[in-house]
């Protein structure tokens, strides 16, 4: 569906539960969230319902996310129904990779076609402080995971941060060498759990080719991100600067919070309930939502925080 500024909305974020295993510093609040009630989260069929009429109205592309998605009761069967709507071209999941050697081969069966698995650090002791509580090993062993269950594009989201992951550039670059990944460096957002990190922190996406110089950039994007490849690499690298390069105006996706609430912008507080709709009803609100779509954020920095009005874990990653 294309909408006001002329950009096609073929992209929808699903968030499943606000709940997570780990704690990350920039998504949510250290003490966790407290539990909902079954009544005050969408149930599958509610969340089938809202992804069938979004694909009558063009949506090809699911992105399931959280919280984590995988500690979600049933989410293979979920993976499954969403993957057989008529329309719908791809089905993808965000993931901290920490439950996929249990899940990995299953999601793939089930119908899930692209993985996305935060990692944010390579040092064990890091990665603990930035998740709170998380293993390493085990986030590196769903991504082996992964690979054995025969996925492919794989990505490896990155928050890039200052005086926190800047000096392991090169060694996520270096996992593109020999295994055929995207590494995506994202630029951290002043959003929710962001919002309280020093002006230091937020860095561009810049340093990786000033710390990388010979990335060559492939001229082309992926959804938000400027691709970029070693010389002989099996992977790629990709940028994504939130921050240093607003692109609004290719914008492609809406998103759907676990509490039923439909998100025309991810900076943007307006909010529209799905809760309670029947399907043409629902059709008509997501219509209404796409063509009250902005056309631009607010300013967005250090001093200027998203408008969002929730934590990342609460909107969808």
């Amino acid at each position: 569906m294309i909408d006001n500024y002329g950009r096609n909305i073929d992209y929808m974020r699903i968030s499943v539960t606000e709940l997570c295993n780990l704690r990350c510093r920039y998504c949510m609040p250290e003490e966790g969230v407290a539990k909902r009630s079954h009544k005050d989260i969408m149930s599958f069929e509610e969340i089938v319902s809202a992804a069938e009429a979004a694909a009558h109205l063009g949506i090809r592309k699911l992105r399931i996310t959280g919280g984590e998605p995988l500690v979600c009761r049933g989410i293979v069967a979920l993976c499954r129904e969403l993957a057989s709507i008529e329309g719908i071209e791809e089905l993808c999941i965000t993931t901290n990779g920490t439950l996929l050697v249990d899940f990995a081969r299953e999601l793939r069966e089930a119908g899930v076609d692209r993985l996305n698995i935060s990692l944010d650090t390579l040092n064990p002791e890091k990665y603990r402080y930035i998740t709170r509580l998380g293993n390493l090993d085990e986030a590196l062993a769903g991504i082996d995971a992964a690979f054995e269950a025969g996925f492919t594009g794989i990505k490896i989201n990155n928050v890039l941060t200052g005086g926190f992951n800047d000096d392991e550039i090169e060694d996520f670059v270096a996992l593109t060498r020999d295994r055929d990944l995207e590494v995506r460096f994202i630029e951290l957002m002043p959003i929710g759990g962001g919002i309280g990190f020093d002006p230091e922190n937020f860095i561009s996406c810049r340093h990786v080719l000033e710390r990388v110089p010979e990335l060559e950039s492939l001229e082309m994007s992926d959804g938000v991100a400027n691709i970029y490849r070693l010389p002989g690499a099996k992977g790629r690298v990709g940028l994504i600067r939130p921050i240093s390069c607003e692109f609004c105006d290719s914008c492609n996706k809406i998103r759907l919070t676990a509490d039923g609430m439909l998100k025309p912008c991810l900076h943007s507080d307006r909010e529209i309930s799905l809760r309670g709709k029947g399907p043409g009803e629902l059709e008509d609100v997501i219509r209404s939502a796409i063509l009250e779509k902005p056309e631009t954020r607010s300013r967005l920095d250090a001093d200027n925080p998203s408008r969002a009005g929730r934590d990342m874990n609460m909107i969808g990653g």
